[in-house]
């Protein structure tokens, strides 16, 4: 069985900062492109940042500039490093990952159960 599980999530002031970490674990073959969405009340689910196995990262443009995006393959984790919050940042922020099982023939897309950001105003 594969998990991802986020964390980090908080109140926070306009203008402030927050570390999002989302740790994979489970019988893990290989991981591909992990990622960050976000979903607000009455909103749609976008995508906020992604970054591939070997580095190369895509971002929002709401977020480029504001947050960053890494990953620890050691350590499954992947990692969403927010500044300068804004209160259109407020939202339930969702990790996923594609991950090739041990004994599987294919990669699938996995998501956690997210963890909210609160921008305070």
């Amino acid at each position: 069985q594969v998990q991802l599980v986020e964390s980090g999530g908080g109140l926070v002031q306009p203008g402030g900062s927050l570390r999002l970490s989302c740790a994979a674990s489970g019988s893990i073959f290989s991981i591909n492109t992990m990622g960050w969405h976000r979903q607000a009340p009455g909103k749609q689910r976008e995508l906020v940042a992604t970054i591939t196995s070997g580095g190369s990262t895509n971002y929002a443009n709401s977020v480029k500039g504001r947050f960053t995006i890494s990953r620890d393959n050691a350590k499954n984790t992947v990692y969403l490093q927010m500044n300068s919050l804004k209160p259109e940042d407020a939202a339930v922020y969702y990790c996923n990952a594609g991950i090739r099982r041990y004994g599987s023939p294919i990669t699938r897309d996995y998501w956690g159960q997210g963890t909210q950001v609160t921008v305070s105003s």
